[in-house]
């Protein structure tokens, strides 16, 4: 079976600062990592490369077990793009009780607030 890709979401920043656009793809995928599970693929553009994060349920069940110990939030740094401290890209992994989030955060100069937005994970532990 090939892996089925549906997009959930698709949505950019504008950093009025330095003129650049920052876009995200939220993609929901039947197949992913070693074991070909259902999971989540984000993907961002910054200054013409692509970047991946992606969220499957074997790396998923180790990021819940350091989210819980870290008190419900797990900033992934490996997969997160932090420039500056008014210029950054987060990705996170949130529990909400049994539910799993993948959450993405995009902050720029010209905007006092990062753009955030939530995604509910196709898996649970």
């Amino acid at each position: 079976m090939t892996n089925q890709i549906e997009k959930l979401d698709a949505w950019e920043v504008r950093d009025l600062e330095d003129e650049r656009t920052y876009k995200i793809e939220v993609e929901k995928c039947s197949e992913l990592g070693n074991k070909s599970q259902p999971g989540l693929r984000i993907k961002y553009f910054i200054g013409g490369s692509m970047y991946y994060c992606v969220y499957e349920p074997h790396i998923g069940e180790k990021l819940a077990y350091d989210a819980k110990k870290s008190g419900g939030s797990l900033v992934r740094a490996d997969k997160s793009w932090l420039k500056h401290d008014d210029l950054w890209l987060r990705n996170s992994l949130v529990v909400d009780g049994d539910k799993l989030k993948a959450r993405v955060e995009v902050k720029v100069r010209s905007k006092d607030e990062p753009v955030m937005k939530e995604y509910e994970l196709p898996f649970s532990f």
